[in-house]
């Protein structure tokens, strides 16, 4: 079990990974029988962790012209928001299906417990924009791979995936890029 990704910063914030980890709290059984839930809601609580993961999750982003986050509903929201601010970029909510207020577009997709659906508004993302895609959790990456097809039909370019935690005995990474997905835990 590794506990470092490429978004640890050596020396930066030393203590921040053992920090989140203390912080982050399994739940069994949630959302469905089998399933180890991992819960961020206390990392969210402490505002100066808060405040150090945003910055963490941001950093390996700087200077590689993101012009837009997007984000997936609905933890996804809750680090996105603030990390398109440590950025000084713009801000786009993926959401599930009939929750969005104007015209958009919709992609499908399969979760490791179940189907599901993601909307973007269709001037959410512009051609051209280097998009960072933000959730809390990769799993199997269909939720992140759904958003990426959704900012593609956009014209937007993919730049890369931040993400809290990584479960890497799934297969979320190599269905994102490896290469693309920054995580600050994995597990």
């Amino acid at each position: 079990m590794s506990n470092t990704s490429p978004l640890f910063i050596p020396g930066h914030d030393s203590n921040l990974l053992e920090d989140v980890k203390a912080r982050v709290r399994d739940v069994p059984d949630f959302p469905k029988p089998g399933i180890l839930f991992k819960d961020v809601t206390p990392v969210l609580a402490d505002p100066h962790l808060f405040g150090r993961v945003v910055n963490a999750m941001a950093a390996p982003f700087r200077g590689r012209h993101i012009t837009k986050v997007v984000a997936v509903e609905a933890r996804g929201f809750l680090l996105g928001a603030p990390i398109a601010l440590a950025l000084h970029t713009g801000f786009a909510p993926a959401r599930k299906p009939g929750k969005l207020p104007y015209k958009s577009v919709m992609e499908r997709y399969s979760l490791e417990y179940g189907d599901d659906g993601l909307q973007l508004h269709e001037d959410a993302v512009s051609r051209g924009d280097r998009v960072l895609i933000v959730d809390d959790l990769l799993a199997t990456g269909g939720t992140a791979a759904a958003t990426a097809r959704l900012v593609s039909k956009l014209g937007g370019e993919v730049v890369g995936f931040s993400f809290l935690i990584s479960l890497d005995f799934l297969p979320g990474r190599e269905r994102l890029g490896a290469e693309k997905v920054c995580a600050l835990l994995s597990y």
